[in-house]
């Protein structure tokens, strides 16, 4: 029989603006509460090493997003960061309106920064990994275009998206190497764990992500959108902001964006893209331990 420490997560449900929504409980409810936010076209479990080194001393808790992973879809196409930053609230109201430390990633991240913002007497410590969104110079050449022109892109996609529909694969293994394709510093070994985990066999024998494929053509809030700074001035605890060194993400701490956070700081990760988490976990997690001790500190 497992130990407590080997044991894995209970998975749970909630509600939320109709949504039934899932997330994973590692345990520990005592302990001070850490919300582990993936990104986007992600699922709870890509969190799950990060989860158990984490659990001892901290009450590990691990959302699906809507659409994602084991979480109800939205019959309306709703995948904005705006109609995810409500399904936080109330998982936050789920686990008794506790205060939380988060960590998020990509999309993950944006919603997270945005919950922060709106509730900062509910969060302890923010860990982002490259979720600003867009840099300012990628705001400008966006905005070249008419908001017209911006639209008539976006429903276009729109379209595109809904006569072609969602992806499928032969096998787990075919997935596992489009993933690695796109993702080079991916690891097989995780790059299986994360298909394994994330995708479901149709009645047609194929496989297929479990995120709803509409996801990818939530873009339309974004469209001519300002920068989000008046958020990140509303942000009042200790945020730490997470690079990889071969991303394509812009640094804020170089683009001008750090200095709209109050107490925030900026890592940049070497040998590390976009999922630095999972091309260098050891580093990440020896920053991410040094940054939530303080918190834990405090309880």
């Amino acid at each position: 029989m497992p130990t407590i420490a080997e044991a894995g997560p209970q998975s749970r449900f909630y509600h939320s603006r109709g949504l039934r929504l899932h997330y994973l409980d590692w345990g520990n409810p005592d302990a001070p509460t850490l919300i582990l936010v993936h990104g986007g076209l992600e699922h709870a479990r890509v969190w799950d090493q990060l989860a158990r080194q984490l659990r001892a001393d901290w009450h590990v808790v691990v959302p699906d997003l809507r659409g994602h992973g084991d979480s109800e879809w939205s019959g309306g196409g709703a995948y904005t960061i705006v109609d995810m930053v409500p399904d936080i609230a109330a998982l936050v109201a789920e686990l008794g309106e506790c205060q939380v430390a988060l960590v998020a990633h990509s999309l993950g991240g944006n919603v997270a920064i945005h919950y922060t913002a709106l509730f900062p007497e509910r969060v302890s410590r923010l860990c982002v990994i490259e979720g600003l969104g867009f840099s300012p110079k990628v705001r400008a050449r966006r905005d070249e275009k008419s908001r017209r022109e911006q639209l008539r892109e976006w429903v276009d996609k729109a379209r595109v998206l809904d006569q072609r529909g969602a992806s499928s694969y032969p096998s787990i293994a075919a997935a596992v190497q489009r993933l690695m394709e796109h993702d080079p510093l991916l690891g097989r070994g995780l790059a299986e764990y994360v298909c394994t985990h994330g995708m479901r066999q149709t009645d047609d024998g194929q496989w297929r992500w479990k995120y709803d494929h509409l996801i990818r053509a939530a873009g339309a809030a974004e469209v001519a959108s300002v920068e989000p700074s008046d958020l990140w001035q509303a942000i009042e605890c200790p945020v730490l902001l997470m690079y990889g060194e071969q991303s394509w993400a812009s640094n804020p701490q170089k683009d001008g964006r750090l200095e709209h956070f109050a107490q925030a700081r900026v890592v940049v990760v070497a040998q590390a893209g976009h999922n630095l988490h999972h091309h260098q976990p050891e580093v990440f997690l020896a920053h991410l331990q040094r940054f939530l001790a303080q918190a834990r500190d405090q309880e």
